[in-house]
């Protein structure tokens, strides 16, 4: 196992990414200049006619969409800082690089520029510390058989899209995830979803079990091909979930920071 050393780094990426959210400031239709203050809100919705006249351009107005939209820029911005934090974990704990960790594949147009598509994090078996890599391959031995795949099917390792939660059921989101596990299997990489928390949409936990995503859930307990925190600690070889916990007090102090700047008018 890693040691409590290597916490301050994976919880210095976290913090960084949750802190921007504090920054953010409502769009109101303006294009993506960064945001109207208060003033700017002010002046906008004062000159329309119909906002003023049913009291629109009230700064309540303006806290309602800073905080609704920041809600929505914190979780994602919990999201991305983890994606960072656990790809260095497994570069670290299995002994990869940074291009062995990262997977991209790109998509041909016809007429237009190609597009390159890449997901969180990669376990390349061909890559994966000899140490760790008996673990990593009874690991995905054990999923081959779970989802009832070829064994040939996933002989180049696996791929993580890590989210913090999945709880829309945003169907272009879905439709690209779905594309992706396809696209995965074809270069010979199991997909896989990691979600740090429990939280994932029923219908759409169905529609990535049948496009054969492995689902690892923010889970205590359970077995490395259902909970994130198993599999990192089984097969990763490093107590995620015990980084998680060490780090508590940082993490609500962080977000409560966040949160109340949020509430502020500015």
């Amino acid at each position: 196992m890693m040691q409590m050393s290597d916490d301050e780094q994976y919880l210095d990426l976290i913090v960084k990414a949750v802190r921007l959210s504090g920054n953010y400031k409502p769009m109101f239709g303006q294009g993506r200049g960064g945001g109207l203050s208060l003033e700017q809100f002010t002046s906008l919705y004062s000159a329309d006619p119909f906002y003023a006249w049913c009291g629109l351009d009230s700064p309540l107005i303006y806290s309602a969409h800073r905080v609704s939209g920041g809600l929505t820029s914190m979780y994602r911005q919990i999201g991305i800082g983890c994606q960072w934090a656990l790809n260095a974990i497994l570069r670290d704990a299995l002994g990869l690089s940074v291009a062995e960790a990262n997977w991209s594949y790109t998509i041909p147009k016809t007429g237009a520029k190609p597009q390159t598509l890449s997901l969180d994090a990669r376990i390349p078996v061909a890559s994966v510390s000899p140490t760790r890599l008996p673990d990593v391959v009874r690991w995905l031995d054990a999923a081959t058989s779970a989802l009832q795949l070829d064994q040939h099917a996933i002989h180049n390792g696996a791929v993580l899209e890590i989210r913090q939660g999945y709880k829309s059921k945003d169907a272009k989101r879905q439709n690209a995830d779905v594309a992706n596990a396809a696209n995965a299997y074809a270069y010979g990489y199991l997909p896989v979803v990691a979600l740090l928390s429990t939280q994932i949409d029923n219908d759409v936990a169905r529609r990535y079990q049948q496009a054969r995503w492995l689902i690892l859930r923010g889970t205590l307990e359970g077995t490395a091909l259902d909970s994130l925190y198993v599999f990192y600690r089984e097969v990763i070889g490093y107590d995620l979930a015990g980084f998680f916990a060490r780090n508590s007090a940082t993490l609500r102090q962080e977000i409560g920071l966040v949160m109340e700047k949020l509430l502020g008018q500015e």
